[in-house]
């Protein structure tokens, strides 16, 4: 009875397009799960890379192959971040900072072949004068260093002389992921600071320690840092030390950039640092220093002068950094303020 008053309604049809919406989804759908399997692979496949580079070739020191297998790290995150374009942001920041490190590596080793004649003996006459008759670094190394049996301050002198191939561009990557503004402040420095250095190497060309001891100037001094790193087995490391790379340059040691690059990081964070970050801002300049005059590296008034250039960098550049910023924001308020009144005549 009910059945024939109210025959039953035959089944709507799905309309097409939503048919083709649910036939084309579980494709889609299993396109983006694998996806989100493989973006997980990013840093397995990255630090394979990485160990296969080390066993084949030793850590990789020079500026530009840390920037390589830096730049391969944001990459990673980026790609494991599940961010569809990240890596585009990591290339567009970082590949001309690494083209400006690597020019200025180049730059580096032809500013060995200056006319002008090497310089010694004022950088040896401020040594002797601040230590009282005797150079620091001859001083050190009869106190401290026994040849061929290194100390544990030996391998910690070692370990902070070789964070200047990699301190300065692992700050720089988290300021990147996390406070982009002072990562661009923090390159303009570094950029700023290396090429003031290598113009200073190309007018003042200047003997470390060790080598104004291998011509006779000096009693006989060794590097204690490449001494640590090959008896250490480590003679990729160590060669790091050894004449002939197109990046060498013996007499590039004023100012010094091992001593610069700590002071310019410390002066940088100093003032939104904590108490005990300062205590470690303040602790590496001064242990690179005694690095680097220890380690026959440096003469200290090269450290002296590296020091005053990141000083200059940080307090003059940051001053015309601030003034340009404090414009831009004038200009931004101005153009706001005309067109505040302009939206209200539109709207009435």
């Amino acid at each position: 009875m009910t059945s024939l008053l109210h025959p039953a309604r035959p089944a709507a049809k799905q309309p097409p397009a939503q048919q083709t919406v649910g036939a084309g989804a579980g494709p889609s759908r299993t396109l983006r799960a694998r996806a989100r399997y493989l973006r997980w692979l990013a840093w397995p496949v990255y630090f394979f890379a990485l160990w296969r580079y080390i066993a084949d070739n030793g850590v990789p020191y020079q500026n530009d192959l840390v920037f390589c297998w830096l730049i391969g790290a944001l990459i990673a995150a980026a790609v494991h971040s599940g961010y569809r374009f990240g890596w585009l942001r990591v290339l567009r920041d970082w590949l001309p900072v690494m083209g400006a490190v690597y020019v200025y590596s180049l730059l580096r080793g032809y500013g060995a072949h200056t006319p002008w004649r090497v310089h010694w003996g004022p950088q040896l006459a401020f040594d002797k004068a601040v230590g009282l008759g005797q150079v620091w670094s001859v001083r050190l190394q009869h106190w401290l260093y026994t040849p061929g049996h290194p100390h544990w301050y030996d391998y910690l002198a070692t370990a902070v002389y070789m964070s200047h191939f990699f301190a300065v561009f692992v700050i720089m990557a988290a300021l990147w992921k996390r406070r982009h503004d002072r990562f661009t402040r923090l390159v303009a420095f570094y950029l700023a600071l290396t090429f003031a250095g290598f113009a200073t190497y190309v007018l003042y060309p200047a003997d470390p320690p060790w080598l104004t001891a291998q011509n006779g100037h000096l009693p006989d001094l060794t590097r204690v840092v490449s001494d640590v790193l090959t008896q250490s087995g480590l003679p990729r490391a160590g060669s790091l030390f050894e004449n002939g790379s197109r990046f060498d340059n013996d007499v590039a040691a004023m100012p010094s950039l091992h001593a610069a690059y700590p002071m310019m990081l410390a002066l940088f964070f100093w003032p939104t640092a904590g108490r005990r970050l300062r205590v470690l801002l303040a602790l590496y300049p001064l242990a690179m220093a005694f690095t680097l005059v220890y380690g026959a590296e440096h003469f200290v008034i090269d450290i002296l002068v590296g020091w005053l250039y990141a000083a200059a960098v940080v307090l003059g550049l940051g001053r015309v950094l601030d003034r340009r910023a404090a414009r831009q924001a004038a200009r931004t308020t101005v153009g706001a303020g005309r067109e505040a009144p302009e939206r209200q005549q539109v709207m009435a």
